[in-house]
């Protein structure tokens, strides 16, 4: 007699059934049961609530709710879940224009399994760490709930995650075996050499985050700075340390939308905004450029540290990425971000990719987490340790395979009859 097919064995045909293809990874199910390849990461599906998720809300979004859930895991440790992340990439690249079948065949079938393995129901609530944001796209309300969102998770949890400087961006690794903190500097320092910071200028740095760039440009720049956010958490964070380190006299950071800046007619010798333009629709994007034209003095420089996405890619990062990290977020091609800067009167000087350097800063910061991972959960729970976990992985794998990319544009704002103030070469590059 044939024996009768395990809930692993079911699921391996469903998925050949609806999609074409075998499991490039090995499963176990609930029940105990194994299919797929020997070698490698092994997904567990520790219960039919995780084929009600993905039935509910096929693909990564349904993927995504029940690893945060606990519903499905891999098996071992980061590696092992960036190895699955491979392994599943890897196979969609060779398969690029069919996908899953979504004929009515394949919906019955897919109904048909389910219900054999006793998955059909109602859909399971999405997770509480799920954004529920409400109001108009990127109205200023809408906003700050983004910003919010992800930025006031705690100040003590980006403290465990960050190095010294609290930098939540790509560092620049000058040479082998540089940590953290290290390359963190080498970027600050990278950007203050662009922008040519010299002491009594005044900067203006626009999503200052945790105060990283206007902390360092005044102490070792000699620099006045303004930086704003509108993460109450930051700002509070930020004041804390020029308290600390003495510098009220030199830096202010305020609790302020981009777009409410542009009233205040103040005028600044430089402008930095590092990873800040992501947050700005492509509608809003022209605003945002003109805002910083608008706060530049003739011959001003403006320094942008931005991601991008490649194209026919999702411009947000992909449903779990603007679900559990950064909703509304919009990362754009490098063309567009220049065309933006020239229509808005700039003179774009140069364009410096660093994509690799955010694979190994986020590599840096994969290590703390999985080092420090119980003290993650101490402080916000295994749900967020969990959305954190995938976020990292995720997003170290995007730049990795260039799906990501990030880069430093420097332009400025032309003086009289053309005049930029620019060198000919350029001083700031790191000696080889």
């Amino acid at each position: 007699m044939p024996s009768t097919p395990t809930v692993a064995d079911r699921l391996a045909a469903l998925l050949r059934d609806t999609a074409g293809f075998e499991l490039p990874v090995r499963i176990r199910a609930w029940d105990g049961s194994e299919a797929g390849p020997a070698d490698g990461p092994v997904l567990v599906i520790r219960s039919r609530r995780a084929l009600r998720r993905l039935l509910w809300a096929p693909g990564e979004l349904g993927l995504a709710r029940a690893y945060v859930t606990g519903d499905l895991d891999v098996e071992g440790d980061t590696d092992d879940l960036a190895d699955g992340f491979r392994r599943a990439w890897r196979l969609a690249r060779t398969r690029p224009s069919t996908g899953v079948d979504l004929s009515l065949g394949a919906k019955a079938k897919a109904a048909g399994a389910a219900a054999r393995l006793g998955a059909l129901g109602t859909p399971p609530a999405p997770p509480v760490s799920e954004a529920r944001l409400r109001g108009r796209l990127h109205s200023r309300l809408r906003d700050r709930a983004a910003i919010s969102h992800h930025y006031d998770l705690s100040n003590e949890f980006y403290e465990l995650l960050l190095d010294e400087h609290m930098a939540y961006s790509s560092a620049y690794f000058t040479h082998e075996g540089q940590s953290l903190h290290d390359a963190q500097t080498a970027k600050l320092d990278l950007v203050c050499r662009k922008l040519g910071l010299q002491p009594g200028m005044r900067l203006l740095d626009v999503g200052c985050g945790w105060g990283s760039m206007i902390l360092h440009a005044a102490e070792h720049y000699g620099v006045s700075c303004v930086g704003i956010t509108l993460s109450g958490e930051q700002r509070d964070f930020i004041t804390k340390r020029i308290a600390e380190r003495g510098l009220a006299d030199r830096v202010e950071v305020r609790l302020q939308d981009y777009r409410e800046f542009g009233d205040t007619g103040e005028t600044f010798h430089a402008v930095s905004s590092i990873e800040m333009g992501e947050h700005v629709g492509e509608g809003n994007y022209p605003e945002y450029v003109g805002i910083m034209y608008g706060a530049l003095e003739p011959g001003g420089r403006v320094l942008l540290q931005q991601m991008s996405r490649q194209e026919g890619t999702a411009p947000g990062g992909g449903a779990f990425i603007e679900s559990y990290i950064a909703p509304d977020m919009h990362m754009r091609e490098i063309w567009q971000t220049t065309r933006h800067l020239v229509k808005g009167g700039f003179e774009v000087r140069d364009v410096e990719a660093m994509r690799e350097h955010y694979v190994t800063t986020v590599q840096h910061w994969i290590d703390t987490f999985d080092s420090r991972w119980d003290e993650f959960v101490a402080l916000q729970g295994e749900e967020v340790a969990r959305v954190w976990r995938l976020y990292l992985v995720g997003g170290m794998l995007a730049f990795e395979e260039g799906r990501m990319g990030v880069d430093q544009f420097l332009a400025v704002k032309p003086a009289a009859a053309g005049a930029s103030g620019m060198p000919a070469t350029r001083p700031w590059a790191v000696e080889s």
